[in-house]
């Protein structure tokens, strides 16, 4: 073999080494730009206090190689119950979203929506999940990637006039977030408007509802408290309702990224992850609370036996639940029971 042949094979093994090594550190140096689209403004509870550290969290973590930009209040165009498709389309990465946002689409997890049905949203972002993960899974989430799935504290009503009685809600038109809690009011006497959060703070001030069930948490960016002057809190063990979410990530999306920053978003997936933001939204519930009270609003908090009547009208939503379920073909009184369990569960820890 000649000196010049010795040379150009030297000079190809070099190059493919180069080659190699740049695809090598190329690979590991692979940056991905996610998609976070959400319904809330950014200075609202949810996005500043949960979703922005988890976005952070998840960048830091990465070491810079994932960057997740934020769009608040569908700055991405469409509307609230339309991002539960654009995740699943690719149109953005990721979505934080109600699934009863498009009803009967994820009819499983309404279980964690009927009436009196939560204790604390740790507990039962805890129990979520693990539905999620054993009924949910692989059956209506599975053309997505579910990162969390967790519920808001207790549910308040916020109304223009007082309620202290069932018979208070007679003829009085009240927002409602999802199919279950709609047919919550409308079991207690109140005419339903579903409609999204973000339509509130208009509704209210135009006289196009009476009143809204909310959280106390979402109360400061809806300016609740400016537009009503009366709160009902429920006593006892359980809330009137709560609502369940999710942070959803397109599947294809996930599947493409590395493993090692699949591991990264995996971190900062799953149960644990859904408890620390059901707490956390909780958390913020006494700041909202706080500011009604600064105005002087009249806060009612019905004790528990007065809850008890208001529980027993709120049977029929259940049983009727339970019904369509089955007619779904999910087993709604055992999936209902599951839910009652694994709730008592982790609220006794």
């Amino acid at each position: 073999m000649n000196t010049g042949t010795i040379r150009s094979i030297v000079l190809a093994a070099s190059l493919a080494s180069a080659g190699w090594l740049a695809a090598t550190t190329s690979t590991l140096a692979q940056e991905v730009t996610l998609r976070l689209h959400q319904f809330l403004p950014a200075q609202a509870n949810v996005p500043a206090h949960v979703l922005d550290p988890w976005a952070d969290k998840v960048e830091s973590e990465s070491g810079g190689r994932i960057k997740i930009e934020r769009y608040p209040a569908m700055q991405l165009g469409g509307t609230p119950p339309q991002l539960i498709d654009q995740a699943q389309d690719g149109t953005v990465d990721i979505v934080w979203t109600l699934p009863g946002s498009t009803p009967g689409r994820f009819p499983s997890t309404e279980v964690f929506e009927l009436p009196f049905m939560m204790t604390s949203a740790e507990a039962t972002s805890r129990a979520y999940w693990d539905l999620f993960e054993s009924h949910m899974k692989d059956g209506e989430f599975k053309d997505l990637q579910i990162l969390a799935a967790w519920v808001h504290g207790p549910g308040v009503i916020h109304s223009r006039t007082p309620v202290e009685k069932m018979t208070d809600l007679q003829g009085m038109k009240v927002r409602a977030p999802t199919r279950v809690i709609t047919a919550l009011v409308s079991e207690l006497g109140g005419t339903p408007v579903g409609m999204p959060i973000p339509a509130v703070t208009e509704s209210l001030s135009k006289g196009v509802i009476d009143g809204a069930v909310t959280p106390w948490e979402v109360v400061p960016s809806l300016k609740v408290q400016e537009l009503v002057s009366n709160h009902t809190e429920f006593g006892g063990d359980h809330a009137l309702y709560t609502t369940t979410f999710v942070l959803a990530m397109n599947k294809a999306k996930y599947d493409s990224l590395p493993d090692d920053l699949k591991k990264v978003i995996d971190a900062n997936s799953g149960q644990d992850v859904s408890a620390l933001f059901g707490k956390t939204q909780e958390h913020y519930d006494a700041p909202g609370r706080e500011l009604a009270v600064a105005r002087k609003n009249n806060i009612i908090t019905l004790s528990a036996e007065q809850v008890d009547e208001w529980k027993a009208a709120a049977e029929p939503v259940i049983a009727n639940w339970v019904k369509e379920a089955d007619g779904k073909g999910i087993k709604g009184q055992a999936l209902l029971d599951e839910a009652r369990a694994l709730i008592d569960k982790y609220t006794a820890k």
